[in-house]
């Protein structure tokens, strides 16, 4: 199973871990590891290649993933909140479709909480 934890710090991606493997396929081939795989990646690199975006990132194995926004600057919310919809939204979606291989949990916080 994989398990999906987004953190939304004033509605916009404060963080993102994911762990564990699908089990959908064969080691090499399965779609919903692929497909998360895709989404975070994707995530990461989008944020990081942003100017005045601050992103820590850890693959330290298959299976493995997190993210944390460090700086955010105000000029980049609009863009931070596209690409947090982006990763929610494909998560969510794979959660629903394949729900007994993939769980998404999502906490909400308000700015110093």
């Amino acid at each position: 199973m994989v398990k999906a934890k987004l953190v939304l710090e004033d509605g916009l991606l404060k963080s993102c871990v994911v762990s564990g493997h699908a089990g959908a396929g064969p080691k090499g081939a399965d779609i919903v590891c692929a497909a998360v795989s895709v989404l975070v990646r994707s995530a990461f690199h989008a944020l990081s290649e942003r100017e005045g975006i601050t992103v820590e990132g850890e693959f330290p194995e298959r299976g493995e993933f997190s993210l944390e926004i460090k700086e955010k600057g105000v000029q980049n919310s609009e863009f931070l909140a596209g690409v947090g919809d982006f990763l929610q939204m494909g998560l969510l979606s794979l959660s629903v479709e394949y729900p007994n291989f993939c769980r998404l949990s999502i906490k909400e916080k308000q700015h110093g909480s």
